[in-house]
């Protein structure tokens, strides 16, 4: 009925606007009535009563039995309410105004809009049956705008159309591999072969017998801690092979081998088996979906067990073809150089079935294996040539970085003139170090290299700030519902104690820049290559104890800089370098400032290094250390002035009381007072300390209430280290 009033009254307010007096008659009483007066006091009232109290119905009444002589007001007060002039009118519209302003942001669905326009959904659908509209008559019925407005004009509520901005997808200036090539224009090319192993089983030895050189007496430790990448020519056809460390810490390496290789050799010591790092490197050759060749090695060891090997293999789904699988395993000695010939039988074997192909034309696409920063050449990266032909003077972006290739050399330092597929090539050039595992792409101009750069900085701000909206818009939300919660405990309050309470939230907020007291550890790290200086986060990364915030300030490839040690001075850090040199600047500086500098050419001798400075910063525990034990025979009082003081006769059990010392009261295995003691006393005689098997009594400065059968036990706190809770798994 709300809205067929409010109908009426638009018509009848438009009709009259113009009139002045209406059409008269009287009834058989005096007071004189115009034609449409009576129906006209029944719409107005009507009006003035929707969403309205009963003092403004009667007040309504009241004001159209104010009529004097034979003259119909009612046209006058229509005008005056059509046109705003009519104290109601205005009113009653302000009020709309403030209140009943319908925010149109885009379609609406029925519900939505009767919540904002504060009326029922059978308002609604009245005025959409009166249009004989093909609309469903439901809550969730969207509606559109120009539908929405129409209503709100019928229904005199204001609103307010908002637009919503068009978001204009930008146009991506990046850089992407090319389309997968013609197979006629394809020509065969060499095989990437990865090693992949458990540390220690012989991954590099076996390399070292391939190339007839000794790679392993020059790594630290006698374990592999970069990717080696060279090529080796057997039986007359190049191989291509990617060293990886076995290590648990380079994990990342691992993977990265698995994914740009064409076939995975999985060593495996004979007399060892299957160990955490086999089973993770076959993980990722299976993830790879790669082909896996099994070297069993270290069979000319006496204890040598290739059988058990084979067996422990099956069991972690590794099926060989004498098992009925399609896996091949070879039994070799890389020491010895045994049965060397039969592994690269096998791997030749392997890649003539996968008939490798590769496209030599265009523009060139590789994958960087490793990168470091060389004194003389500057930033180095090592890559796989996947696609193209690389030349000298050639443009490439690898992530955020570009290059304008300065030199090109193999992995024994010679010059090369060009790098064709599947060779790894050290590349110089570099605007900056690419990381390990960054597709490398060659574009057209450095103009053009210059504009991915900056489209992918762009692209990588804008999701960092996208991040940190979110973040902003969640703490937002949390600091109003604090508001809120706050707000409705003050209302409980009189106006001193939320003054009060303001006060004490107000001196009781931290204090910012204020160092914290809380034990933390803050170090700067600098490596050879990027391989390693990733393998040393994801170590760092698996410490989550909150005895001592551990803070990397910086990591990188490189030199330890003056800015290194500077940083780690301001922050009272500790700059580690793995595999790298100090400038001269930066040790004088170290030097003058007490900035301690530590090197490591073995990465868990580095992170064992950080777990012990770690340990030094956490403070040590209280531990209670019982110093002897007394059972209470018999409870007696003794006369101090006027006063009844218990007293604990006692026999001592176990080491010694001392006076001094700390002392608790135990019943049944629940402590019922802590604190020193008054007197301890041998007979009558005051005593210092009492030992095992001498009885004595003992009276705490607290009245007591002591029973036959209690423990008094008299102890010392000692400080002792905590240990760290980091379990490093090497």
């Amino acid at each position: 009925m709300a809205v067929r009033q409010y109908r009426i009254l638009n018509h009848i307010a438009k009709f009259l606007q113009g009139a002045n007096a209406g059409t008269h008659f009287h009834t058989q009483q005096s007071r004189p009535f115009c034609s449409c007066q009576v129906f006209c006091h029944k719409i107005y009232l009507d009006s003035l009563c929707h969403r309205s109290s009963l003092t403004q119905r009667t007040n309504g009444w009241q004001y159209f039995t104010k009529f004097g002589s034979g003259i119909c007001l009612m046209p006058v007060v229509f005008k005056r309410y059509a046109s705003g002039k009519h104290p109601l009118k205005s009113n009653r519209s302000q009020t709309a105004k403030k209140k009943l302003q319908v925010q149109i942001k885009g379609s609406m669905s029925v519900k939505d809009l009767a919540a904002a326009a504060q009326i029922p959904e059978d308002s609604i659908y009245e005025l959409i049956l009166d249009r004989e509209l093909d609309v469903k008559l439901e809550p969730h019925t969207v509606l559109k705008v120009s539908l929405i407005k129409s209503l709100l004009d019928e229904l005199l509520i204001d609103y307010i159309v908002k637009k919503e901005k068009l978001i204009v997808p930008k146009l991506s200036k990046d850089v992407n591999r090319r389309p997968p090539p013609d197979p006629a224009e394809t020509v065969p090319r060499p095989a990437v072969v990865t090693i992949m192993g458990h540390v220690d089983h012989g991954k590099t030895t076996l390399l070292d017998s391939l190339r007839k050189t000794s790679v392993v007496a020059q790594e630290a430790g006698g374990i592999t801690q970069h990717i080696g990448a060279f090529q080796v020519q057997v039986q007359g056809k190049m191989i291509t092979f990617l060293d990886t460390p076995g290590h648990a810490a380079f994990k990342a390496m691992r993977e990265r081998g698995a994914n740009v290789t064409d076939i995975v050799v999985l060593v495996v010591a004979a007399d060892d088996g299957v160990m955490e790092q086999t089973k993770e490197s076959i993980k990722y050759a299976q993830n790879a979906d790669v082909p896996l060749i099994v070297a069993i090695n270290k069979c000319d060891k006496a204890d040598a067990d290739p059988e058990f090997t084979k067996r422990d293999l099956l069991a972690n789904d590794i099926t060989l073809e004498e098992f009925g699988g399609n896996v091949q395993a070879v039994e070799i000695s890389a020491l010895k150089g045994l049965h060397l010939n039969d592994l690269t039988d096998a791997i030749i074997t392997q890649a003539e079935i996968q008939e490798l192909q590769g496209d030599p034309s265009g523009l060139v696409e590789a994958v960087v294996v490793e990168s470091r920063v060389d004194k003389g050449k500057g930033s180095v990266a090592t890559a796989i040539i996947q696609r193209g032909i690389l030349k000298k003077g050639a443009v490439l972006v690898a992530g955020t970085v570009m290059c304008k290739v300065r030199s090109l050399f193999n992995e024994r330092g010679q010059t090369l003139k060009l790098a064709g597929l599947s060779v790894p090539v050290e590349i110089t050039g570099w605007k900056g170090t690419p990381s390990a595992g960054d597709v490398v792409l060659q574009v057209e101009s450095e103009q053009r290299a210059r504009e991915v750069l900056k489209w992918r900085m762009d692209t990588e701000k804008e999701e960092v700030m996208e991040e940190e909206s979110i973040i902003v818009q969640k703490k937002a939300e949390e600091h109003k519902i604090q508001y809120k919660t706050n707000k409705e405990i003050e209302k409980k309050l009189n106006w001193r104690e939320v003054k009060q309470k303001r006060a004490q939230e107000r001196y009781s907020r931290t204090k910012e820049n204020v160092k914290s007291g809380d034990p933390e550890l803050n170090i700067v790290i600098k490596g050879d290559v990027d391989g390693s200086v990733e393998a040393i986060l994801d170590v760092l990364s698996t410490y989550v104890s909150h005895q001592c915030k551990l803070e990397i300030l910086k990591f990188g490839v490189g030199q330890i800089s003056d800015k290194d040690v500077e940083l780690a001075q301001n922050f009272e850090g500790i700059v580690y370098g793995f595999n790298v040199d100090v400038i001269p600047q930066a040790l004088q500086y170290a030097n003058e400032h007490q900035v301690p500098i530590k090197h490591h050419q073995i990465i868990y001798k580095l992170v064992e290094d950080v777990k012990e400075e770690i340990g030094a910063r956490i403070p040590p525990k209280d531990v209670q250390e019982i110093v002897g034990e007394a059972t209470v025979i018999q409870p007696f009082s003794i006369s101090v002035g006027k006063k009844k003081i218990p007293v604990a006769g006692c026999r001592v059990n176990k080491g010694q009381l001392i006076l001094n010392g700390l002392f608790k009261l135990v019943r049944n295995n629940k402590t019922l007072h802590e604190g020193p003691l008054d007197s301890l006393k041998h007979h009558k005689d005051d005593i210092s300390e009492v030992r095992k098997d001498m009885e004595c009594g003992v009276r705490f400065k607290e009245i007591l209430d002591y029973q036959a059968g209690d423990t008094i036990i008299c102890y010392e706190i000692k400080q002792v280290p905590q240990e760290v809770d980091w379990n490093l798994d090497f």
